[in-house]
């Protein structure tokens, strides 16, 4: 099978077999080590507490008393603090490195329920009986086993325990579309069809499908899933773009180049990659089978989230919400009030916005224009001073007396909070634009929807009068390669001084 013109083209020199497969290999171990750590130190955090809660029960005693004992080596008779914290830290290297060895760190979606309650439980008993058995070499007779069994018993319940809550937040998540990771099937034959109807029916997975990849000389689709053949080789990157697709699936089999190059292109374009290995035979020889569902598969790239640094920005979104919504609400019930005085209408506004990877949701705003507003918007598009796609009129006539008050400091916003507290928002990112705006958006512009939109960001705090929709755009996309949560929190304090300032329309 011949390459295409288009990959000869972006085809970079190709490496020999051994290196690419060992790059590939290397790929597929590095995975999402953050979130690897986050869940070691929250397995820690857990045998700890679970020790601290097992010997105050057995002692009776209060936490003061114990914890001073536990320092001066006289909570258990006979044993430094020094040793006891060996054991604990033996106990808890023990749970990890079993833990690592079932897979428990591997990405959630890809394990069952009941799967990984089985395996979480495995790795406690067996770390439990390494530490038993360590105690019976060191003849620690004066450490009560009855503590060490409550301990493992705790850490058993707890850390399973919190396993499924998490899951079950997962399958929540996946049901309203947020968090599922968008995927295209290269091949259009029986594999990719298998492939397609098992993700499909294996809703926790958290696999969206979104189009085959036609290659040259396949075998022939079925008529009825004609439809869902979105492009060829030559356009999979521009429509893993369009598409906000996180994974590719190769299920047919193909020349090695052609895997080479798609390898070297998903790595550019932060695209995770699979490829089925019954069809590939011998090609990554040092790569580990990675089941997704009940089909085997060999990552052969797996691109870097900061995915714990996402976890804490998402806690830091839901306490702040919590808190603004609770200080604020003597003025949102003040707000609420004044509109119905002020104009007849409902309180609320709901405008359908587009989120992270085009995730359709409803944005709730205090309503600050009169009834059918939107329907008087085509008539004035001449009046608008905005650049591109962006629509906005100073003088908006549309605009009620109380609402020109609200937009000025920003009010009509305050409740976005109940957005973020979603998960269809944050608290600071790029502002979520409507569907219209969007079909209007060149290729590179789809950047903006790689994360979660914001209640305020970069444009708002530094170039909100501007009505460049470059300078949107520029500002949006330079926030999104430099997010850190310093630079949210000097967005968040230039916030405050923007809307004291009075510098919104």
């Amino acid at each position: 099978m011949a390459t295409s013109d288009f990959w000869q083209r972006v085809s970079a020199s190709v490496s020999s077999s051994q290196e690419w497969a060992g790059a590939s290999a290397r790929d597929a171990v590095r995975g999402p080590r953050g979130t690897t750590r986050l869940w070691m130190v929250l397995d820690v955090i857990t045998i700890v507490g679970c020790a601290v809660i097992a010997t105050l029960y057995r002692k009776h005693a209060g936490l003061v008393n114990d914890a001073r004992g536990f320092w001066h080596g006289t909570l258990i008779h006979g044993r430094s603090m020094g040793i006891l914290l060996a054991l604990l830290g033996f106990y808890a290297i023990s749970l990890i490195i079993t833990s690592r060895r079932l897979n428990l760190y591997s990405p959630t979606r890809l394990n069952n329920v009941l799967l990984e309650q089985r395996l979480s439980i495995q790795a406690c008993l067996t770390a439990g009986l390494l530490l038993t058995g360590t105690l019976y070499l060191v003849h620690a007779a004066d450490i009560s086993r009855a503590i060490v069994l409550l301990t493992v018993g705790l850490v058993t319940i707890l850390l399973s325990l919190r396993r499924l809550v998490y899951r079950l937040y997962l399958y929540r998540s996946f049901e309203r579309g947020v968090g599922t990771r968008n995927i295209l099937i290269v091949g259009t034959g029986p594999e990719a069809q298998a492939l397609r109807h098992h993700l499909d029916g294996i809703r926790h997975l958290g696999y969206t499908f979104k189009g085959f990849i036609e290659l040259p000389g396949s075998s022939p689709i079925q008529a009825s899933s004609q439809s869902d053949v979105v492009g060829t080789l030559a356009t999979l990157f521009q429509l893993a773009r369009k598409q906000f697709v996180d994974e590719i699936f190769f299920t047919a089999p193909c020349e090695r180049g052609i895997v080479q190059d798609a390898l070297a292109l998903a790595r550019t374009n932060g695209v995770d990659l699979r490829i089925v290995p019954e069809m590939y035979d011998g090609l990554t020889w040092n790569s580990s089978i990675e089941y997704v569902g009940q089909f085997p598969t060999i990552p052969l790239h797996r691109g870097q989230v900061p995915e714990v640094a996402l976890v804490f920005k998402r806690t830091f979104d839901y306490v702040f919400s919590i808190l603004a919504l609770l200080l604020l609400s003597p003025v949102l019930l003040a707000i609420a009030i004044a509109i119905k005085l002020d104009s007849p209408g409902p309180v609320f506004y709901f405008s359908e916005r587009l989120g992270k990877k085009g995730h359709v949701f409803r944005c709730i705003k205090f309503r600050t224009m009169i009834r059918d507003a939107e329907k008087k918007r085509a008539g004035m598009m001449h009046l608008n001073e905005r650049e591109g796609v962006l629509f906005k009129i100073s003088d908006d006539p549309r605009i009620t007396r109380l609402g020109r008050f609200l937009r000025k400091y920003s009010l009509d916003e305050l409740p976005q909070f109940f957005n973020v507290l979603r998960g269809d928002m944050s608290v600071v990112g790029p502002r979520p634009p409507i569907g219209s705006e969007v079909h209007e958006y060149k290729l590179s512009h789809l950047r903006r929807l790689d994360v979660t939109p914001g209640i305020t960001g970069l444009w708002q705090v530094q170039a909100r009068q501007d009505p460049s929709f470059d300078s949107y755009i520029s500002l949006d996309v330079t926030y999104i390669e430099n997010w850190s949560f310093w630079l949210d929190f000097q967005i968040i304090l230039r916030t405050i001084g923007v809307v004291f300032a009075g510098t919104g329309t």
